[in-house]
């Protein structure tokens, strides 16, 4: 089982990293483990783009490496505590995609003017502002878990981004179509008027057509295809 969580954490971050959410060696993705012993994680110092199976251990909620090699990422909280909070998550992403960090920075909501942002809209992507340093405790990882709630995703304003799903699969696509809506949204505002989007009896139609769970995982699947051989 183990090799099977380590060589899934490796694809993710793989795909994270073709994806351009790499930021050098930060961003991490977890996947919660079966024996309730805490999280599989990429070790820290290697870009997402770099991480092989070898370079994914298993942390516990006290930060200690309890399987595997390698120094551990300092925010292993942020995974830790959100799978503590929420018994429905099963994978963690944390990432500084650009974009996404932009419009969290710049004030502005996500607004569902695509398709991409009715994956999170409504009810939204909430804002943690308590801190825009790292979340190096328990204490912050529980704050980030308490402003993500019930959502499948959060911005960390001057920071990152968080996204969670059921699955890892699930919660790397969700980082990804995050990315995706707020490139579009800064698109759209380009333009210079003021635009339109769906409203939400609209856009939980269009989740529900185009981001049902046999679509999330063929976009996982199309993910793992486009990594380089």
């Amino acid at each position: 089982m183990s090799d099977e969580i380590r060589e899934l954490v490796a694809l993710s971050s793989r795909v994270l990293g073709a994806a351009e959410q790499g930021d050098l060696v930060w961003g991490h993705a977890s996947a919660r483990d079966p024996e309730g012993r805490g999280v599989w994680i990429k070790a820290a110092g290697w870009g997402m783009e770099e991480i092989t199976p070898e370079r994914v251990h298993l942390v516990g909620p006290d930060g200690d490496v309890l399987e595997g090699r390698g120094p551990r990422h300092s925010e292993y909280p942020i995974h830790t505590e959100i799978m503590a909070a929420r018994a429905d998550v099963g994978g963690v992403v944390h990432t500084h995609s650009p974009y996404a960090v932009a419009l969290a920075a710049a004030g502005q909501d996500l607004l569902p003017v695509s398709h991409a942002a009715n994956y999170f809209v409504p009810p939204g992507v909430p804002r943690f502002t308590d801190t825009a340093d790292l979340i190096l405790t328990r204490e912050l990882g529980r704050a980030v878990a308490g402003t993500l709630a019930g959502t499948s995703a959060v911005f960390l304003v001057n920071h990152g981004i968080v996204t969670v799903g059921p699955t890892l699969r699930a919660a790397t696509v969700a980082a990804i179509i995050l990315e995706r809506a707020a490139y579009q949204q800064w698109l759209t505002r380009g333009f210079g008027t003021w635009p339109t989007w769906s409203d939400p009896g609209e856009s939980l139609s269009k989740r529900e057509h185009i981001f049902h769970a046999d679509a999330v995982e063929q976009v996982w699947e199309y993910l793992v295809r486009r990594l380089p051989g």
